[in-house]
């Protein structure tokens, strides 16, 4: 559903990664970042956030957790990251990103508590009294007072499948007392998700039940007496969203996808924020009719429904932008990523041709590699660097060699 748009508002995102593969300097199975792009889409969803009161935490989980895109993101004025699990915010704040929210989505684990506390992140997330203690015990062992968002849980609220727990909505202001009196924590606030999704009936990103059980629980909560309440509402942001979630009772906000261009929202309509995502691969062989592409990332998140995929394959002498797209049989669900497959015509593709894919990435899950591309406005891209899907740098053949001499 992306590339399209990628064609239409970035091709020379698509030029780059094209040239940069045919040199070799660019690996199949990459995602290639516009960091030019999520520079400007950070800048905006900064200035936005400013301007509405509200405080944004990036989220660097679908770009791989990428060191180059986190330093373009802070150079766009989003200072702190929020670690889906602590891997995330490790690598988030290796990239540059101080630590703004961990907890949400994944529970720091009991033994590693101390590693979080660490990081001396602003906000920890917790989803019962139990890991309140572990966030106590390790905040007091690292000398220091941390505050503590509750994940609630109200009547009517959705949570995707193994998303779900946290305290009571209607025992909000009794958890805010007890974990407030645990040593170490300090009561700050209540978050969910999802706080907004794309209707797909509308076109347009609307609010879930969960906003109104957090705005709902602020209320209980200030009328209760604790002042400042922070009310975190991730889930489907951009520029577009923020003032309604502003209205909302928000004052924190987590851009992921906002900052690549590619929430369900892009797709139906052009925003503020540019396409800055693509993935990379190459045909590896052809077998009946099909060219086979080489896998790795071919993850495609599947927020919008079952769509089909489509992708670029360019001949050495072919410009991408005459290229016309074909539709990708991608590998189940249950299947290893291993290859997908493009029927081709005779002639049509070669082993070695580049293959170009537009699609919402989720790269952390994926063994795809990352790789930062900035310079595209000069006309003068420069490949940044090549990361693996967690943000660290890839092992080569180098590394094997070196690891072989050693073992002999």
């Amino acid at each position: 559903m992306f590339l399209p748009l990628l064609r239409r508002r970035n091709p020379k995102l698509i030029d780059a990664a094209v040239a940069f593969h045919r040199s070799g300097a660019l690996p199949p199975n990459t995602y290639v970042i516009d960091l030019d792009a999520v520079e400007r889409n950070a800048a905006a969803v900064s200035a936005e956030a400013d301007r509405l009161g509200l405080t944004a935490f990036a989220m660097t989980k679908q770009i791989g957790r990428n060191p180059d895109a986190s330093r373009a993101i802070r150079a766009g004025g989003i200072r702190h990251a929020v670690g889906v699990d602590l891997e995330c915010a490790i690598a988030a704040a290796t990239g540059g990103l101080a630590a703004g929210h961990v907890g949400h989505l994944v529970q720091i684990p009991r033994y590693r508590a101390a590693e979080a506390a660490a990081l001396a992140p602003l906000y920890w997330t917790v989803f019962d009294e139990q890991k309140a203690e572990e966030a106590g015990a390790a905040s007091v062992a690292a000398g220091r007072t941390q505050d503590v968002l509750l994940r609630i849980v109200g009547e009517g609220d959705r949570f995707y499948t193994g998303h779900e727990g946290g305290f009571p909505a209607e025992q909000v202001v009794d958890a805010a007392r007890r974990v407030d009196a645990i040593p170490g924590l300090r009561f700050a606030g209540v978050t969910s998700f999802p706080a907004t999704l794309f209707d797909a009936g509308t076109g347009d990103v609307v609010s879930t039940p969960n906003l109104t059980t957090l705005t709902r629980a602020k209320r209980e909560l200030e009328a209760a007496g604790f002042a400042d309440v922070e009310l975190n509402a991730p889930g489907t942001t951009s520029v577009a969203a923020l003032e309604r979630l502003a209205e909302a009772g928000a004052t924190q906000v987590e851009p992921g996808h906002g900052l690549t261009g590619t929430t369900p929202l892009h797709a139906a309509r052009d925003l503020v924020e540019e396409p800055a995502i693509a993935y990379v691969s190459e045909v590896s062989h052809l077998w009946n009719d099909r060219a086979y592409v080489f896998g790795g990332g071919l993850y495609v998140d599947p927020v919008l429904g079952d769509l089909a995929t489509e992708a670029l394959i360019v001949r050495a002498d072919e410009d991408a932008a005459s290229v016309t797209p074909r539709p990708v049989e991608m590998p189940a669900a249950e299947a290893i990523d291993y290859y997908a497959t493009v029927a081709v015509p005779a002639g049509a593709a070669q082993p070695g041709d580049t293959v170009v894919f537009g699609f919402r990435p989720q790269v952390f899950v994926t063994r795809a590699l990352t790789a930062g591309i900035s310079g595209l406005a000069s006309g003068a891209p420069r490949l940044e660097g090549i990361w693996s899907a967690d943000g660290s740098r890839p092992l080569g053949v180098a590394d094997a060699i070196d690891g072989m001499e050693r073992a002999r």
